[in-house]
């Protein structure tokens, strides 16, 4: 467990992707009183100065200044305001003297523009919004864009895809830090499975599917809370009175993989953490 993570800066700009802003600080600015050790100090930044509006209509105010970067040991990038939209040379500056100083970076979704725009991902490998893939590969032909995965761990830098994947991005950060533990800790606090892989593709419909998740999320915690049962497919179906290839459906749909895929996530993620308390996984 690494004893004292450090600052955590997430930027704040004009035109903020909302939901991206908030991923960062729900799981590193929280207060977490259910731990009994040092969690991340945690910072907002501002790109821009004055009041920033974010692409929802709320309006922000930063307490710090790009100058907070020089403090920071992680630094993240909630999505940008357009992937045409040059960063600005100060931002530019204060991310290149970051990463030279051994920085860490998490983008989410179109944040990988910044980086890329900054210069300092040439030959790494990276993702974004299945979106995107193609105009980031495009642009900047020096750097390895996967366009398959969740989220990518270059080692100083964690690229993640669309939105939602930027939580798993954060939380793999976490585990990193402090254990797979901890990482499903704060996952079951935002009432979210285990932490993904970052191996796991990307989903991208095909055809308009009602996300009915409410059944789906009642199973996946009975799932969870039950792990050493045995959960085939006709089990789970049953439980939620859908036919098999329903439930399949449903999974793919909502998650972006199949049930049997995602169990399998979920034990591995159960003996990692026995693994690490010292127990074993029978």
């Amino acid at each position: 467990m690494n004893e004292y993570p450090g600052l955590v800066a997430t930027l704040a700009y004009d035109g903020l992707c909302s939901f991206e802003f908030g991923i960062a600080l729900e799981v590193f600015a929280l207060p977490r009183s259910e731990f009994d050790f040092p969690w991340y100090r945690h910072v907002v930044v501002g790109v821009d100065q004055g009041p920033m509006r974010a692409a929802n209509g709320v309006t922000l105010l930063a307490e710090y200044g790009l100058e907070q970067l020089a403090q920071a040991d992680t630094i993240i990038i909630p999505g940008w305001r357009g992937n045409d939209v040059m960063p600005p040379q100060p931002l530019i500056d204060a991310l290149r003297s970051a990463y030279a100083r051994g920085a860490r970076f998490i983008t989410i979704c179109s944040g990988v523009f910044v980086l890329a725009a900054a210069g300092i991902l040439a030959g790494t490998r990276v993702t974004t919004h299945w979106r995107y893939c193609e105009q980031l590969a495009k642009r900047y032909p020096d750097i390895q864009v996967d366009a398959d995965v969740l989220y990518v761990d270059s080692g100083q830098v964690i690229t993640s895809a669309g939105s939602a994947a930027g939580i798993d991005a954060c939380l793999h950060l976490v585990s990193r830090d402090y254990g797979v533990q901890v990482a499903n800790r704060v996952a079951r606090r935002l009432v979210m499975a285990p932490q993904r892989s970052g191996g796991q593709k990307q989903f991208i419909p095909q055809t308009p599917v009602k996300k009915t998740t409410d059944a789906l999320q009642r199973l996946m915690t009975q799932i969870l809370t039950n792990l050493h049962l045995t959960w085939s497919v006709r089990i789970m179906a049953q439980e939620v009175n859908m036919s098999e290839r329903t439930l399949v459906r449903r999974f793919v749909a909502v998650l972006g993989v199949p049930p049997a895929t995602w169990l399998q996530q979920a034990r591995m993620s159960l003996a990692c953490e026995l693994l690490e308390l010292g127990g074993d996984s029978d």
